[in-house]
């Protein structure tokens, strides 16, 4: 009898997220085990209790997905996990919280595609600006941009404090090089996108970040990207499908584009289903995160 494919799902939220669920299922996994409130020190009894079952042909059947919202603890429940690993009983594990990890590299090469194709620029040593900087898409966001070489800046919309503590725990959790700060006004945000090249919206569903006044500010802008589906959208004038049309409310940015939700959703779908399905496909473990999700991003676009 063939051994079915089986993903264990482990979430510390009350509720493993449907779409991850769905998403597993659309992938090739036969059996699906979603865990809720799973706390980080339970990682390893359930990880051993899952390789120990199988032998070594089933756990090259079998894959572990870490959710939540909370990036950096996935991050250290993806290390737990990997520690609980005893060769050759070791599966592969796959975290992305919240889907923070896809869409942001989604998001990310996106914008690097359109940078490219119209300007000749590499991320290296663009200026960016990420708003909603402190939810977890937009610090992934941010720490890829920033392991790229960007100049990362995230904002919050109401606390400096709130900014400048998350940047300085990512850089240690992660080796990137944020910078944070806010903006509670329109003015506030003028003054950041005022000479930013690149502009990362992450904000919250029905959220508009950027107003066509606030985007005639922009003197240099040249890409700018958004993840909001959810009428108002993040940025005035950048329609859900847009991927790389102009960015008309930049009046002083000659040659701007924008990147809407429903172009960079495409790409993270793609995305998670390849990641998930490699799980499958791989003879050796994998432990994948934000870089591997951006490695493969660039590779779709």
């Amino acid at each position: 009898m063939a051994i079915r494919s089986i993903i264990h799902m482990f979430d510390p939220m009350p509720h493993n997220s449907p779409f991850d669920l769905n998403m597993a299922a659309d992938a090739g996994f036969d059996v699906l085990f979603p865990y809720s409130g799973v706390k980080l020190e339970e990682v390893n009894a359930l990880v051993q209790d899952a390789i120990f079952s199988r032998g070594p042909t089933g756990v090259k059947r079998t894959g572990i997905f870490i959710g939540g919202r909370d990036i950096g603890l996935a991050m250290d429940m993806l290390a737990a996990a990997k520690r609980a690993m005893v060769p050759p009983f070791e599966v592969s594990v796959f975290a992305d919280p919240s889907g923070a990890f896809t869409t942001a590299a989604a998001l990310v090469a996106c914008v690097e595609k359109q940078l490219k194709a119209q300007f000749a620029l590499e991320l290296k040593d663009q200026r960016a600006i990420v708003f909603g900087g402190t939810g977890p898409v937009g610090l992934a966001t941010a720490v890829i941009a920033s392991l790229a070489g960007a100049n990362t800046t995230i904002v919050d919309h109401l606390s400096i404090d709130t900014a400048l503590q998350k940047a300085d725990e990512y850089n240690k959790i992660c080796g990137s090089s944020l910078k944070g700060t806010y903006a509670s006004s329109e003015a506030d945000k003028a003054r950041l996108i005022s000479n930013a090249d690149i502009v990362f919206c992450a904000a919250k569903a029905g959220v508009q970040v950027l107003s066509a006044s606030v985007l005639a500010d922009a003197k240099q802008l040249k890409v700018a990207g958004d993840v909001n589906a959810v009428p108002p959208l993040g940025v005035e004038g950048v329609k859900l499908k847009d991927d790389g049309a102009p960015l008309l409310c930049a009046t002083h940015s000659p040659g701007s584009v924008g990147i809407g939700a429903l172009a960079v959703g495409n790409v993270k779908y793609q995305l998670q289903n390849r990641l998930l399905a490699f799980m499958l496909e791989t003879e050796q473990p994998v432990y994948l995160d934000f870089r591997d999700a951006f490695g493969k991003a660039r590779e779709l676009v």
